[in-house]
């Protein structure tokens, strides 16, 4: 009984409703290893094997890609027909999620200690007109995959 009462405690709690734009992006990126497949995805990661780079277990990955899917983040798209093998590409949404990715890279560059392997995510300045460049617009630097 007590195992039980232990996992509906454990239950995670939909942020989607809250009247915050914050707390409402939480809800759909804010699980572990969410965004790091978000920034494997933005590094050129594509296929389910890609994404098992970060030690991810099997049934969490499934899982988090589903969810990214569902939400808009990232289509599912075939590329193999005997076996059904599916790739997963950044939407319009996923893409947009560059500059929350940079950020944190860029928070945990300064306020975490370690070493840094992870290639940048550059925001470019357009040339012509000095404005920041849209995050459908974000400049991938890093090794080819």
């Amino acid at each position: 009984m007590m195992q039980a009462t232990m996992l509906v405690s454990m239950r995670r709690t939909s942020l989607a409703e809250m009247p915050c734009p914050v707390a409402r992006t939480l809800d759909v990126v804010g699980e572990w290893w969410t965004l790091l497949i978000v920034r494997d995805a933005l590094l050129g990661a594509r296929r389910f094997e890609d994404f098992k780079a970060t030690g991810i277990a099997d049934n969490i990955l499934s899982a988090r890609l589903r969810r990214l899917v569902d939400e808009g983040v990232l289509e599912r798209v075939p590329y193999q027909e005997r076996p059904e093998r599916h790739e997963y590409v950044l939407t319009a949404k996923g893409r947009a999620l560059g500059t929350v990715v940079q950020a944190l890279r860029s928070w945990g560059l300064r306020w975490t200690s370690g070493e840094d392997f992870s290639p940048p995510l550059v925001h470019v300045e357009c040339p012509h007109c000095d404005r920041p460049v849209g995050a459908g617009e974000l400049e991938v630097r890093g090794p080819a995959r």
